[in-house]
């Protein structure tokens, strides 16, 4: 059986090399970017099996690139867990679209138990409420 393949991406060198480490001890595939300007494309190219996401980034901020991926038929569905430090993160991250929030600085049980509980429905998912029926 394959590896689930995670891409995260966040602006921040130092989580990307943290959650590449940590991801890759549970066994994932995991795949960078630490520009959200190239994050689109490189959802076409590798299509992960979940998205990690940094709210607040230069240039292209976390919840405009939800709003993309989310009005792109093919990947409506990608379970997306968006992570933050801002106070408002969760609210933002909800209306964009998000299938789930984690605070920054975030707990990496608190993480793997939501990455693993997305994985299992990848691909089918609603991203608003769960489970397709």
């Amino acid at each position: 059986m394959d590896n689930k393949k995670i891409m995260v991406c966040d602006d921040d060198q130092g989580i990307l090399d943290v959650l590449q480490m940590l991801l890759e001890s549970e066994g994932y595939d995991v795949i960078t970017e630490i520009n959200s300007t190239n994050l689109i494309k490189e959802i076409k190219s590798q299509i992960p099996d979940l998205l990690l996401l940094d709210l607040w980034m230069p240039v292209l901020s976390g919840d405009q690139v939800l709003k993309t991926i989310r009005a792109t038929e093919e990947f409506e569905n990608l379970p997306v867990i968006v992570l933050s430090a801002s106070v408002d993160g969760s609210i933002i991250a909800d209306d964009a679209g998000a299938t789930d929030f984690v605070p920054k600085p975030f707990d990496m049980d608190d993480l793997i138990g939501k990455i693993k509980s997305l994985l299992p429905y990848s691909g089918t998912l609603d991203p608003k409420f769960g489970v397709n029926a």
